[in-house]
């Protein structure tokens, strides 16, 4: 494990004491490390926001880093600087810059049916089939246990999932019957779904997306798919099938209704058959 240095380790803390995600200090810890080196001999300390925003603009045009990539460098040097050394937000505000403003990549329900036909293997499609149904998110379905899945309420319990947020979300009967399936072959001992080589350890990142990637391969999809793809197709289908749009905030575990909004503009949502609340008057 690299060891960090003293600075860079009283951000860790900081961190960890306000309850930030293992995969979140993780993260902004080894980009301040990545920084700290950069700009070597010169301390974190002393970096003005000035020169740190010409690293930020030097990693833009020479590694061509995504837009989330430099929110995620202002926010662990906000964090530096603000509650590490203690100094006020308008002595090192740097401005974000604008998101790019891009629609999900989503698939027809004709599609998503084609992905699991083609997935064989049973473990396989029970994973790709609760994502989809329940809304996960890749990392809360490589960590979710047995226990989450409640069959008499028909609900899937996240627990502490993006922002440490406990959720309930819909189980389909569908999914319950291939799981129930697996769980008798497999039986496994912590998590629902574990690797073969090491019971008791979750699968990998690494492997979540190379069994969607190999799916859809063999389904003959040709649109770019990843595993949050599932994710982004439980809300667009729900929202199509006229579930309200605060209902699925909900089951997707957002925030902001805005960031639910933006299947708004994916769905295909027919028409023909609203009409003004004008027609229902007696004027």
């Amino acid at each position: 494990m690299k060891q960090l240095s003293e600075l860079v380790s009283r951000v860790s803390r900081e961190m960890q004491y306000r309850n930030y995600s293992k995969r979140t200090v993780e993260t902004y810890t080894e980009l301040l490390d990545v920084l700290e080196r950069a700009i070597a001999p010169v301390s974190l300390t002393d970096l003005s926001p000035d020169q740190f925003k010409n690293y930020l603009y030097g990693r833009v045009h020479r590694d061509q880093v995504s837009t989330s990539f430099v929110n995620q460098f202002i926010s662990v040097w906000k964090i530096f600087q603000i509650d590490v050394l203690g100094r006020s937000y308008e002595e090192i505000k740097i401005k974000r810059p604008r998101r790019e403003k891009k629609l999900p990549e989503v698939l027809t329900q004709q599609e998503v049916a084609q992905l699991f036909q083609a997935t064989k293997n049973i473990k396989h499609k029970a994973l790709l089939m609760l994502t989809y149904s329940a809304g996960l998110r890749r990392e809360e379905l490589r960590l979710i246990k047995p226990s989450a899945i409640d069959s008499k309420n028909m609900r899937v319990q996240v627990l502490q999932g993006k922002g440490k947020k406990d959720r309930f979300t819909i189980l389909s009967s569908k999914v319950l019957e291939y799981l129930r399936m697996y769980f008798k072959t497999e039986r496994p001992k912590v998590y629902l779904f574990e690797t073969q080589m090491k019971r008791g350890e979750p699968l990998s990142e690494q492997t979540l997306n190379s069994i969607i990637k190999n799916s859809a391969r063999k389904a003959g999809i040709s649109k770019h798919v990843s595993f949050h793809t599932l994710r982004h197709c439980f809300a667009t289908h729900l929202l199509e099938h006229g579930v309200n749009l605060r209902l699925i905030q909900d089951f997707m575990g957002h925030t902001s209704l805005k960031t639910t909004s933006v299947y708004l503009h994916v769905a295909n949502i027919k028409t023909s058959g609203i009409v003004s609340p004008l027609e229902s008057m007696n004027v």
